[in-house]
């Protein structure tokens, strides 16, 4: 008895610290066997190219979580930061209509946590219903703002197409954007007072309001902040893909939510890393990218990122029991 609760331990213990890099490996050992352009030049630089956008939008909903709430609301904020700041153009400019997207982004998360503390949401599961309710609410937006048509960026829209392609060797535009925006949120989770206050309020709420941690200003800080890494994801995936559609930000709230449990963030609140969920981004990236040169169809892939996210969840019922 006293040997298999070890084994049990043992394993528990694995999955924990090993279980991300060790089915990364696996991934890409397995793809490389099947199909050797996997390790092309080309194939390397787009996988670096992805993984901004998410990257980027997976650090603003870490906090979320570390909060111990979720923020079903990225995919309609992504969605509408896109057309819009693609219409704004033209009048604006291009780092004027930049500037406005992310502006509007980060006021659409603010605007989710200023409901949430005006209805009274005591449960986080009705946050998360707020937070999904806003979400369905700004994809409408954009729909409607946009008349359901993809805009597409037109020529010479040089800081576009500098953050899309632009780059130095292996160092993409994109992913320098991501690492900057990675420095500055490690530093504010780890070295001041507003990154405890965020991990002890979703830990412990009560005991965090009874020693004075204002607990409603941390569920607007992190849904303002998922909004403004949503709005800065948003402007990096229309740079790439050149195009802002109505619904560019589909399936992003799912694989950001996806990418920081399998990085080991805890959806109790109270627990993670930003540095640990880049090592998830990673995970779910390669997935995608493997998935497409080993010809699966993409009805399979939805199958196989649904079970990854329900792998994600037991994964972090089994950390925490």
């Amino acid at each position: 008895m006293k040997k298999e609760l070890n084994l049990k331990n043992a394993f528990f213990s694995f999955i924990k610290n090993y279980f991300v890099g060790f089915c990364i490996i696996l991934l890409v050992v397995i793809t490389m066997i099947y199909q050797p352009r996997f390790l092309s030049a080309s194939n390397l630089l787009n996988i670096i190219r992805q993984l901004g956008p998410l990257s980027i939008v997976s650090l603003g909903m870490s906090f979320v979580i570390f909060a111990g709430y979720l923020d079903l609301s990225v995919a309609g904020t992504i969605s509408l930061v896109a057309v819009v700041t693609v219409s704004l153009i033209e009048p604006l400019g291009q780092m004027g209509a930049i500037l406005a997207g992310i502006v509007i982004g980060t006021a659409a998360g603010a605007l989710i946590g200023a409901v949430v503390l005006v209805v009274g949401a005591n449960r986080k599961s009705e946050a998360l219903f707020i937070s999904y309710g806003m979400g369905m609410a700004y994809s409408a937006l954009a729909l409607m703002y946009s008349g359901g048509v993809t805009q597409k960026l037109g020529e010479n829209q040089k800081i576009f197409e500098v953050i899309g392609k632009g780059g130095w060797g292996i160092l993409s535009v994109s992913l320098v954007i991501f690492i900057v925006c990675l420095i500055i949120l490690q530093i504010l989770q780890s070295m001041t007072y507003i990154g405890r206050s965020v991990m002890l309020a979703g830990g412990n709420p009560v005991a965090s309001r009874l020693s004075g941690i204002p607990v409603n200003a941390v569920v607007v800080l992190v849904y303002t902040l998922s909004g403004l890494l949503a709005s800065i994801g948003s402007v990096v995936l229309v740079s790439r893909v050149t195009t802002a559609s109505p619904v560019i930000g589909k399936t992003y709230e799912t694989n950001a939510i996806t990418a920081v449990l399998i990085g080991g963030t805890s959806l109790k609140g109270g627990n993670g890393s930003v540095m640990r969920t880049v090592l998830g981004v990673v995970l779910i990236s390669l997935m995608s990218n493997c998935m497409n040169l080993l010809g699966i169809s993409s009805y399979m892939q939805s199958v196989v990122r649904g079970l990854v996210l329900i792998l994600a969840i037991w994964l972090d019922s089994k950390r925490n029991s």
